[in-house]
């Protein structure tokens, strides 16, 4: 008998690129908002995480709008991840926008324009409308395939019950592949939307819970619709005001959102589409949902975008505004005026400030630890402490960014755990920016354009 080796295969759709802050679910806190010590990826930073999730919380009952908040601290304390958190918590619903502020300064559009679009992206509309769906239990989809290939489209019927009746709809080539598509079968309750042919999976009804011994913990079951199958239901879309300007700004409509090519928006448009939004609110079709703007490195931002910023927060429909910085007293730029943290007194004044502090050895080792199983790498415990003693005395992304290169070296040896050796060989090949500045110091008139060499250094290498 021959005996037939099947060639394993990697699913392509699991990979996912590990990313500086994907080990963050949340901001680790619990129902009464006080932070556990490790949760959701969250080490340390009691109070910034607490203060953060207050700020949540407020978001989420719409009771805070038109704020700033300022992570300030150090490199390497946590700001983006704390900001990221909120992110995670606020949830699908809260549009949540974020930007560097040396993005402003790249994009072919003013700097104010860019930053208005930012702001609408963060600030959701929420349209109620009412519809006809087609709502039951699949019995029986039955699909007629051509004899031969490309002689005619695929027809088929669809049995639809509720607890009242029972319905047999013909189907035709575009619904068989969207039923295909979401895998519907005999016993699944669906809802069909009458004006889209949109389909949507509501779950396995009761009646078939016993069809299989195993079931998925993915698997959700439903009580079979009762009444009749047209129903008029109330739908409920949510879209950011970014999103309607730029499908009322260009010819292409709402294909300029996939084009990326939006470019400058003119306020006529905005001021309509305000208006309209305003009516909706008065009839009761729309809410305004209040999100997130989250703009890292705000020191990078001039004068002019502090002063837009300022009378964009004094707006009825402002998002809450979170920035970061880890400046000390730093020149505003644009102006040759100092300030805390490179930003306005008057911008300043208008700001919640949480304060990040440095991590504590125990919390760079816990960190560490969350970083080895986020990035499937198996290391020993003396290299772990060897790891968290090189994040004390140097920094902890550089700790970090060592992790992987070890997980390397340890290959390379053929090893199955990474030990001292492969750490201390990494810390070797890569420098951190202590013994690098240590070595330009020392070797700093060999350099070309060195600003602690002296002219006749300069001239000889010239010459050289």
């Amino acid at each position: 008998m021959v005996e037939l080796k099947v060639s394993e295969s990697r699913d392509l759709t699991r990979i996912e690129r590990i990313g500086a802050h994907s080990h963050i679910r949340g901001l680790g806190l619990d129902s009464a908002l006080e932070p556990r010590a490790v949760s959701e990826g969250m080490v340390g930073q009691i109070t910034a995480r607490k203060a953060a999730g207050v700020i949540v919380q407020m978001v989420k009952e719409g009771k805070i709008a038109g704020r700033a908040v300022l992570l300030a601290g150090q490199p390497g304390t946590g700001k983006t991840a704390i900001a990221m958190g909120m992110a995670k918590s606020i949830g699908l619903e809260t549009p949540f926008a974020m930007l560097a502020g040396s993005e402003l300064f790249s994009l072919e559009m003013s700097k104010t324009e860019a930053l208005m679009q930012a702001f609408r992206k963060a600030i959701g509309v929420r349209i109620k409308e009412e519809t006809e769906v087609i709502e039951g239990e699949v019995v029986e989809i039955q699909i007629d395939r051509p004899a031969v290939a490309g002689a005619a489209s695929k027809t088929g019927k669809l049995t639809l019950k509720t607890t009242e009746m029972e319905t047999v709809y013909d189907l035709g080539a575009k619904m068989i592949e969207a039923l295909g598509k979401d895998k519907v079968q005999s016993g699944d309750v669906i809802a069909i939307d009458k004006a889209s042919g949109k389909i949507t999976k509501l779950g396995r009804s009761f009646s078939r819970s016993r069809d299989y011994d195993a079931m998925g913990p993915q698997t959700k079951f439903v009580q079979c619709p009762d009444g009749e199958l047209q129903k008029r239901k109330e739908v409920v879309h949510c879209v950011t005001l970014h999103e309607i300007d730029v499908i009322n700004s260009r010819t292409q409509g709402f294909l300029a959102l996939f084009t990326g090519d939006t470019g400058e928006i003119r306020a006529e448009v905005r001021e309509q589409i305000d208006t309209k939004v305003a009516e909706w609110r008065e009839e009761g079709k729309a809410e305004i949902v209040p999100g997130v703007l989250f703009i890292d490195e705000v020191h990078m931002l001039d004068i002019e975008c502090f002063s837009f910023l300022n009378r964009a927060l004094e707006n009825d429909m402002a998002p809450i505004l979170v920035v970061a910085t880890n400046r000390g007293i730093t020149t505003i730029r644009g102006t040759n005026y100092k300030s805390p943290h490179g930003i306005p007194i008057d911008f300043l004044d208008r700001l919640l400030i949480i304060s990040t502090q440095p991590y504590s050895e125990e919390e760079i080792r816990k960190i560490l630890d969350i970083r080895c199983g986020e990035e499937d790498v198996e290391v020993s415990e003396d290299a772990k402490v060897l790891l968290t003693k090189i994040g004390v005395e140097t920094s902890l992304r550089y700790a970090i960014n060592l992790i992987t290169s070890a997980s390397l070296s340890c290959l390379k040896r053929k090893g199955k755990v990474v030990e001292m050796e492969d750490v201390s060989r990494v810390y070797e090949l890569f420098w951190d920016v202590k013994r690098s500045t240590q070595y330009l110091m020392e070797y700093q008139s060999q350099y070309m354009f060195s600003e602690g060499a002296t002219m006749e250094d300069d001239e000889a290498n010239m010459m050289v």
